[in-house]
């Protein structure tokens, strides 16, 4: 049933996109060559008909996107994370595609939660409203607690949104085999593994105990920022389909007419959103991938409040160093650093040159610290960076996409607080920070003691691990070995001789 139900979804997506004419707005962003064109005209106009009308009053894409319904609003906004993708300009239509939607009925909000947490609303609530908000994937009420009397929002997914999803994500991958197919030369951008993403991104909103999750360890992580707040999760009012967190009263970013009522200072608080990001990526690893204005409040006494945490961004130690090393050396102007970063990462193939590689890096930065404060600009950088390593053969990482998207999102947020903000300014200091204490002398320290410490945890196994490979080695033939083939050997009586030491330092101390 899926091969008939794929065809037809794909016919109707192809009509709707024809009728709203957005068809030609995404085929011109992917500089689609003309056999793509064809078949999608082939699909979408002779069942322009079957399309969806969608709200006139919208762009195309955005009003497209809304006519084919969640999962497709989902989609492109997580579209709009990958440039590398879809293109810059329509990166940022998509950024700001309308997640809203009817909301649904209050009675089946309090059903859900009634089977959700096993008690009757009034038993848990003493107030429960009207949805405040309602989004492609759940809808927001406003309650109070019953057993305290606090304000608390309750976060309610949409009745049978599990099965509407997985229907269109099987639609999705039927797409992306056919794009694979007709235009090889997107293969280089994984199509599939994008709808694979977005199916992982997907799944842990559909499962809002793992968004309760990321809340509560976003939370934790950043619990002493100061000027930043993150919601408490209540997890004994939270399940699969509800998550309950603490209500926070503030003004939404976006709104500065409110802000400069409120005497808040707007220049300061571009700076604080800009430098909170850089810190939880470098830091911590793991930030808040969607900080778009409908993500943000501010609350009375200006702290920022992030809200919903469906899309999270985790990238590890090692990409974290590479990542800091690329902004300080653009920081620096030190572009031979950064194509050497790029080439020790193996993120630029090995047979390149890394002095062309260096002059192109150069053509990208020189010009952005020629520029005026209000001039300097992420987003175009990185559109320049993408432009140069697609040619010097850089394949798309998907962790580093999403972290310079959010920052192009959050660079957006700053500016629109204040216009004259100066990215680098905010973050040289947060980035020389970083490098000071995870590439210096004190970090290899750190490394060296963690290497020690997971071969000590090896200790008693290591001499029949050594014993096992010296037999192996000694029952190979003379011909064939190498010193490649002995290898084995000595990283085994490596880590004999460094656990042993470090056994003895511990015993001795």
């Amino acid at each position: 049933m899926r091969g008939p139900h794929n065809i037809w979804r794909l016919i109707r997506t192809g009509a709707t996109m024809e009728r709203t004419g957005a068809l030609r707005v995404v085929l011109d962003a992917m500089d689609a060559p003309v056999s793509l064109r064809i078949a999608a005209k082939v699909i979408g106009w002779p069942f322009k008909w079957l399309g969806y009308k969608g709200d006139p009053e919208q762009p195309p894409v955005t009003r497209a996107l809304s006519a084919l319904g969640p999962a497709y609003i989902k989609f492109g906004q997580i579209l709009s994370t990958r440039p590398d993708v879809v293109g810059e300009e329509l990166a940022e239509q998509l950024q700001v595609l309308q997640d809203k939607l009817p909301p649904f009925p209050v009675e089946v909000a309090r059903k859900t939660v009634e089977d959700e947490l096993g008690r009757p609303v009034a038993e848990v609530f003493s107030a429960f409203s009207e949805p405040i908000a309602a989004a492609s994937i759940a809808q927001v009420h406003k309650a109070r607690r019953a057993a305290d009397g606090v304000d608390v929002a309750v976060k309610v997914l949409r009745p049978g949104i599990e099965q509407a999803f997985q229907k269109d994500i099987d639609a999705f991958y039927f797409a992306a085999a056919v794009i694979e197919f007709l235009l090889p030369g997107t293969r280089r951008l994984r199509p599939s593994e994008v709808v694979a993403h977005f199916e992982g991104v997907v799944k842990g909103e559909l499962d809002l105990r793992l968004e309760a999750a990321s809340a509560a360890e976003f939370a934790e992580n950043t619990r002493d920022d100061p000027g930043f707040r993150v919601p408490d999760v209540d997890w004994h009012l939270s399940a699969k389909r509800v998550m309950t967190l603490d209500w926070v009263d503030g003004i939404p970013i976006h709104d500065i007419e409110a802000l400069d009522a409120a005497g808040h200072d707007r220049k300061m608080l571009g700076e604080r959103v800009l430098g909170l990001f850089l810190r939880h990526a470098l830091r911590d690893g793991f930030f808040h991938a969607d900080m778009h204005q409908g993500n943000l409040m501010v609350a009375e006494n200006s702290d920022i409040v992030a809200l919903d945490f469906g899309i999270m961004g985790h990238i590890d130690d090692y990409t974290r160093r590479v990542y800091a090393e690329i902004l300080y050396g653009f920081i620096r102007r030190d572009f031979r650093r950064v194509a050497e970063v790029h080439f020790e990462a193996g993120y630029v193939p090995a047979d390149q040159d890394v002095e062309e590689f260096s002059r192109a890096l150069r053509a990208v930065g020189e010009p952005i610290f020629g520029a005026s404060a209000n001039q300097i600009s992420m987003a175009k950088l990185l559109s320049y960076l993408f432009e140069v390593t697609e040619r010097f053969g850089m394949e798309t990482r998907t962790e580093l996409i999403l972290l310079q998207r959010t920052m192009v999102v959050v660079e957006g947020v700053a500016r629109s607080l204040d216009p004259d903000i100066n990215i680098w300014h905010v973050a040289k200091p947060i980035v020389e920070d970083y490098i000071r204490e995870n590439l210096g002398p004190a970090a290899l320290v750190r490394d060296l003691l963690r290497t020690a410490k997971v071969l000590a945890r090896f200790g008693p196994r290591l001499p029949a691990m050594a014993e096992a490979a010296l037999v192996q080695q000694a029952e190979t033939p003379v011909a064939p070995r190498r010193s490649a083939r002995f290898a084995p050997v000595g990283y085994v009586l490596v880590g004999a001789a460094l656990s042993t030491a470090v056994i003895l330092l511990v015993s001795g101390s």
